[in-house]
This record gives C-alpha cells, sequence and structure tokens, in this order.
C-alpha cells in the first residue's frame, strides 16, 4: 500500500489505524475534523498531545496518572490493605465505574503470554510482589481478565505469593444479573456453579 500524498490521506490513514475505525468510519471523521471549527480541532490535537506527554504510570500502582502518585493511591480513605490485581489501567477504570470497590489497584501492564514473547520480565510483578512483603497487604484479589492467559498470569502471581500469607481470591464468575438460564453458555454456567455462595 503506497504512502498517503495529501493531508486528508494522511488524516484518513492515521485515523484508520485506531481501534474499531474502519476506512469508512476513518474517512467520515476526517471529513467532521474538515467541517469542524479550527478551535475543536486544535482543541483535540492538544488533548492527544497533553495525553501523551503529561500521562504516564503511578509510582505506587501502575495506573495511569498526570501526578507522580495517582488519586486512588493518595487517597486516605480507600484501604490498602486490600489489593486488587488487574491487566491495564482500562480495567481499573471499569472497576472504578462499578463503585464496589475501596481498596487499592496493582496494574500489571498486561499478562503473560508466552506465544507473544511476553514474560514475567515485562510485568510489574516485582513491584507488586514487593507491596506484598512490606507488610501491609491482607488480601490480593486477581482481577485478571477470564482468558486462557489471563487465569495463567492469575495462577502465575498467586504461586509467587503462596508463602507471603496473604489471601489470595479471584473474581467471582458466572451468571450476571437480570440473566436468564436458557441463554447462559457453558462455561458461564460452570463458572456459576464452582463460584456459588451460601445465600
Amino acid at each position: 500500500m503506497s504512502e498517503p500524498k495529501g493531508a486528508i490521506e494522511r488524516l484518513v490513514h492515521e485515523l484508520n489505524k485506531l481501534p474499531g475505525i474502519g476506512p469508512k468510519t476513518a474517512e467520515r471523521l476526517s471529513h467532521y475534523l474538515l467541517a469542524a471549527d479550527r478551535s475543536e480541532v486544535i482543541a483535540l490535537a492538544d488533548a492527544l498531545r497533553d495525553v501523551k506527554d503529561k500521562v504516564h504510570p503511578c509510582r505506587v500502582c501502575f495506573n495511569l496518572t498526570e501526578a507522580d502518585v495517582c488519586d486512588i493511591c493518595s487517597d486516605s480513605r480507600r484501604d490498602p490493605a486490600i489489593l486488587c490485581v488487574v491487566e491495564q489501567p482500562k480495567d481499573v477504570m471499569s472497576l472504578e465505574r462499578a463503585l464496589a470497590f475501596r481498596g487499592m489497584y496493582h496494574v500489571l501492564g498486561g499478562r503473560l503470554a508466552p506465544l507473544e514473547n511476553i514474560g514475567p520480565e515485562k510485568l510489574t510483578l516485582d513491584a507488586l510482589v514487593h507491596r506484598v512483603h512490606q507488610g501491609r497487604v491482607r488480601e490480593v484479589i486477581m482481577a485478571t481478565n477470564p482468558t486462557l492467559e489471563g487465569d495463567g498470569t492469575a495462577l502465575y502471581i498467586s504461586n509467587l505469593l503462596g508463602e507471603s500469607g496473604v489471601k489470595i481470591t479471584r473474581l467471582a464468575r458466572g451468571v450476571p444479573t437480570g440473566s436468564v438460564l436458557e441463554f447462559a453458555n457453558n462455561q458461564m454456567l460452570a463458572d456459576a456453579l464452582e463460584g456459588r455462595r451460601v445465600f
């Protein structure tokens, strides 16, 4: 594929690289930006530049922040004894939207994926072990994605922390509230049965 020549072609080409943006959507977005006020487009360009220039991992939990320590880590109302381990910063955002967790987080920066050459050294595992061995953590919640790699990562971490004495738990899985058993898949039902609790 030849390199785009003009400014519009280049914009369509760059937008098309974004996840979920196909060629037609990239074209529509390009024409929207062309028709928009210059100030709107400059504001978007500034926001994109700021994200790359100002946002970095928190030095404690590796969530994204503009400060040295993120808002969650610096919130004294949160429980430092409960640590929720997630793969990516977007997972923190998802869990925070549920408004149900008041502990701290640890962002791994990915998951173990040997076929993609992602080993333990590419994740923030050393920092996680250090946090747990400092002695303030009572429970580590594995909130990695329910995939083969996510489950493998959770198992690896639980083995890594096995002798630390902390309680290691996994997010429950199963039938979502408001759904019907008839439409649940086999794995969902199996997880629901395995993760059942006292009524």
